[in-house]
């Protein structure tokens, strides 16, 4: 599968996002940035993930902090599609919902500390400028 753009179909899609990001909200919830314009990561945390035997791609959910602000979670799958999780990571709502994958499972022992990203600097307010960010 192919998973590259053109700069232009980036820049339309950012932009399209950016124009609308705040009408989606309910008018309480608008221009608090809820939802970021992007998140950066260290290439390190994204080199650990990809480092690992069982990994063969990444997947990123989308989550919610206390203030209710959006953020990415990133974390590795293996080939069969399977989350690469901490042992114990299966972790459920009271309702007996997973938090992180309907299918998730711990497939590796190593360090829980280096299993999922997160902690990105969201745009804003740490943005810079940029085609896709003007």
């Amino acid at each position: 599968m192919n998973h590259f753009i053109s700069l232009d179909q980036a820049i339309q899609m950012t932009t399209t996002y950016r124009e609308n990001r705040n009408t989606i909200l309910a008018p309480n919830y608008q221009g608090a940035d809820y939802l970021p314009n992007a998140e950066t990561f260290d290439r390190a945390a994204f080199d650990t993930i990809l480092a690992k035997p069982s990994c063969a791609s990444l997947r990123i959910y989308y989550s919610m902090d206390n203030e209710l602000k959006v953020h990415a979670i990133i974390v590795g799958v293996d080939a069969d599609g399977q989350d690469i999780l901490p042992n114990a990571a299966i972790i459920t709502t009271e309702e007996g919902s997973p938090l992180l994958s309907e299918t998730g499972e711990s497939l590796s022992a190593e360090s829980d500390e280096e299993e999922i990203i997160e902690m990105g600097q969201r745009c804003p307010p740490y943005c810079t400028i940029s085609p896709l960010n003007p």
